[in-house]
C-alpha cells in the first residue's frame, strides 16, 4: 500500500510539472502572438468554435479568442498582413464581435483587441462604435433587401471570396 501512495504521488508530481510547463508554452504563444493577458475563455482558432447569435440584430460569427480579464469579457480578433494601422472593416467585425458577446453573456464590453503581427491595438466599443456597427448592419439589410449591391474595390482576390458575390452587379471576376 505504501509502494502504491508513493507511485500516486510520483504521477502527481510528473502531471503537475507536465501541467506548468504546458500553461508556459501557452503563456509565451499568447505573447509571442501578441494577444493580451487574460484567461482565455472562448477560441475559434485551434478547434472549431460554436458561432456567436445575437436574436436582436440576426447577426452571428466567431471571434478568435475571448479572453476574460479584470471580471470583463474582450473579444480578440487576430489579422496577418500587411496593415500597421486598425483597418475600418476589422473594427466594424470587432464590434460586431462585442455586440455578440454582450447579448450571449449579458455583460457590457467595454472594448475589443486588434492584433497585427504581433501589435495589439486596443479598440474602445463606445456609443460612436456601436452607432456605427448597427448603422452599416440597417445598410446592409438594405441591400440585401434590394438586391442591389455594388463592389467598393479592385481586388480580384477579395471579389473571389466575397460573401456577397451571389448579389453583386459589378464583380471583376
Amino acid at each position: 500500500m505504501l509502494i502504491f501512495g508513493l507511485l500516486l504521488v510520483v504521477c502527481a508530481g510528473v502531471l503537475c510539472a507536465y501541467a506548468v510547463r504546458i500553461r508556459s508554452s501557452v503563456s509565451r504563444e499568447k505573447q509571442r502572438s501578441g494577444i493580451p493577458e487574460g484567461t482565455v475563455v472562448y477560441t475559434d482558432l485551434n478547434v472549431p468554435a460554436t458561432p456567436l447569435f445575437s436574436k436582436r440584430f440576426r447577426l452571428s460569427g466567431k471571434p478568435d479568442y475571448i479572453l476574460q480579464r479584470d471580471g470583463q469579457f474582450l473579444p480578440v480578433e487576430v489579422k496577418t498582413g500587411g496593415q500597421s494601422q486598425p483597418q475600418q472593416g476589422h473594427i466594424l467585425q470587432l464590434a460586431a464581435y462585442c455586440l455578440l458577446i454582450e447579448e450571449a453573456f449579458g455583460v457590457f464590453v467595454p472594448e475589443g483587441i486588434l492584433v497585427y503581427n504581433t501589435k495589439p491595438y486596443t479598440i474602445h466599443f463606445n456609443p460612436k462604435l456601436r452607432f456605427e456597427l448597427e448603422s452599416v448592419i440597417k445598410t446592409m439589410r438594405h441591400l440585401l433587401r434590394s438586391g442591389v449591391v455594388e463592389r467598393n474595390h479592385n481586388q480580384p482576390g477579395r471579389c473571389q471570396r466575397c460573401s456577397m458575390r451571389q448579389y453583386c452587379t459589378s464583380k471583376i471576376i
